[in-house]
């Protein structure tokens, strides 16, 4: 692939999608074209589709990380992939299903993570692995309340094998102490993102950044 700027091979690609953000309930489909109002439709899909473009990505860009790539509440479109033919309906009491598929499918070059998924539980932690939901965690200390029980997260995700990406939360402080959560983790990848501009000027940016460079 022919790169101008000479960063193949270099960089890396890491996306959160935060599907929930533009997942309509109503119409059970994704709108890529959300921020648009009174869209004409034609950037919806369904769950499935959005695992066709997912795909699409791993197959032709470097992509390493792909985090919330469904809505939490889309029962539908989880076990379903661009590989596979529709299996039998899913229960709907149980979501973690939905991201089954995607995992087994590209999980072995791309970590698929789990956020809203797992919420930092420990016992969602622990269903979504015997699922095969997914393969990493992305571990927010204030999502469950007590260093203790993240750690524990931690330590069932460790033992199950999965990656463990330590993440501050939108609207928080600029306080670091999520970098000496890190190698108490094993941690090799620190997510930092804002809704809200720091106090400083300088631009407020997503970012993926590891303690050993």
């Amino acid at each position: 692939m022919f790169c101008p700027t000479r960063h193949a091979g270099k960089v890396k690609i890491g996306m959160d999608v935060a599907a929930s953000e533009f997942w309509k309930d109503e119409k059970k489909v994704y709108d890529l074209d959300f921020k648009t109002e009174m869209n004409d439709g034609t950037q919806c899909k369904t769950g499935e589709q959005l695992g066709e473009l997912y795909a699409s990505f791993c197959r032709d860009y470097p992509m390493v990380s792909i985090e919330d790539p469904f809505d939490q509440d889309d029962f539908e479109s989880c076990a379903r992939s661009p590989m596979h033919a529709r299996p039998p309906q899913l229960s709907l009491g149980d979501a973690r299903r939905r991201y089954t598929k995607m995992t087994a499918d590209l999980g072995g070059a791309c970590q698929i993570v789990g956020d809203d998924l797992l919420v930092t539980n420990p016992s969602r932690v622990q269903k979504a692995i015997e699922q095969k939901a997914c393969n990493a965690l992305l571990l927010k200390v204030n999502q469950i309340g007590t260093v203790t029980e993240a750690m524990e997260a931690v330590k069932i995700a460790k033992k199950a094998g999965w990656g463990v990406m330590t993440s501050h939360r939108s609207g928080e402080t600029e306080d670091s102490f999520i970098v000496s959560l890190l190698p108490c983790a094993r941690s090799r990848l620190a997510s930092r993102a804002s809704r809200q501009p720091p106090p400083n000027p300088r631009p407020c940016r997503r970012r993926l950044t590891s303690p050993w460079g």
